[in-house]
């Protein structure tokens, strides 16, 4: 089971777990859920005014544990040795806390065009235990991928914004993690997924009650590309709607429902099956080196979320969000608990580089 999944803003980021199995020939990760909180950060999402900065720095704390009913088919994705193993051994224990830390920078060139660059920070702790095999932990923090967008406002207005982007992700991550010597953490346990990605998306928000009430619509589509060890996550697509009430001048609170769902993961792999007690050894089963989708990695999560958003002395706005799940279905994967957001946004003007 692999997958990833979370974050922000739309956005997400992402939790993996590192397990060993003691009984296979060579040290191998079990592949473990990733979801990343998805929330609309509405400073994020729009398109800054000509020459104006906006600086976000917002911190995700997401936990992720096995369903209630457990779980005891997790596959394991090896990219090193091309290997998918189907396994059928019980669960004892597992879970992953994924903290990210962002800096997300939104510039507008003009009223219309804005750019838009994300980077983040990861911190992945995990621990689990499958079978008869040891506990095992697995610590990795670094740079993630950067992603880049442009943004065009196509509907400006005093009480609207529609927004198109379109977004790239950068493989610079940190890719390469060896928690044993010599051995690759599986894909979805990289900081990095080593591998470009693309990411259209749109913002629309009306204003109800001006000055006072207003709605908002998002909504994107991630692609990845196969990497170099011949592993492509799967699309995954959210919907984001809420709304957002100013009480006082300087409190606004922010309600909304956000939607996730994730196809499967590929690898270019041969086919094995473990085979527990007495045999204890994964049995092969196609020896063609071919792309299988990775099962239990695809999903489907509904939230809803809830915060507020301060202004703090005209300086600066601070907000905090916390995620609740309403519906999740994870095909045996690790699942997102209550996950939270918090983070401050800063405005700074500048000369507009394009004169209107």
């Amino acid at each position: 089971m692999n997958a990833q999944g979370l974050v922000f803003r739309t956005w997400r980021y992402v939790c993996l777990v590192l397990l060993g199995l003691w009984s296979l020939p060579s040290a191998v990760e079990a592949s473990c859920g990733s979801v990343s909180c998805f929330v609309v950060i509405g400073s994020q999402q729009a398109v800054s005014p000509a020459g104006v900065l906006t600086v976000n720095l917002s911190f995700t704390h997401t936990p992720n544990e096995i369903p209630p009913e457990g779980v005891n088919t997790i596959p394991f994705a090896n990219q090193q040795t091309k290997q998918l193993i189907l396994a059928n051994s019980q669960v004892n224990q597992l879970s992953t806390l994924v903290q990210t830390g962002v800096l997300d920078l939104n510039y507008g060139l003009t009223e219309r065009i804005g750019l838009q660059m994300q980077v983040p920070y990861r911190i992945v702790d995990a621990v689990g235990q499958i079978g008869a095999g040891a506990v095992t932990n697995t610590f990795d923090r670094g740079f993630g991928d950067i992603l880049g967008k442009v943004k065009y406002n196509l509907l400006p207005s005093l009480r609207s914004m529609v927004v198109l982007e379109m977004g790239v992700w950068f493989p610079v991550g940190d890719y390469g993690y060896t928690p044993i010597a010599g051995q690759l953490a599986e894909s979805t346990l990289q900081v990095g997924r080593g591998a470009f990605g693309v990411q259209p998306g749109f913002y629309q928000t009306y204003e109800l009650i001006p000055h006072r009430l207003n709605q908002f619509l998002s909504g994107n589509i991630r692609y990845s590309f196969r990497n170099s060890d011949g592993y492509r996550f799967g699309e995954e697509f959210s919907v984001n709607a809420g709304l957002n009430l100013v009480t006082f001048p300087w409190l606004t609170l922010t309600n909304q429902v956000n939607f996730r769902y994730k196809g499967r993961d590929n690898i270019e792999a041969a086919l094995f099956e473990f085979r527990p007690a007495p045999f204890n050894r994964a049995v092969l089963l196609d020896g063609n080196i071919i792309g299988r989708p990775v099962p239990t990695t695809d999903h489907t999560y509904v939230a809803f979320s809830t915060g507020a958003v301060v202004n703090v002395f005209d300086f600066a706005q601070v907000y905090f969000i916390a995620q609740v799940p309403i519906y999740r279905d994870f095909n045996g994967n690790l699942q997102q608990e209550v996950s939270f957001v918090g983070g401050v946004t800063k405005y700074f003007t500048t000369p507009a580089l394009f004169k209107q």
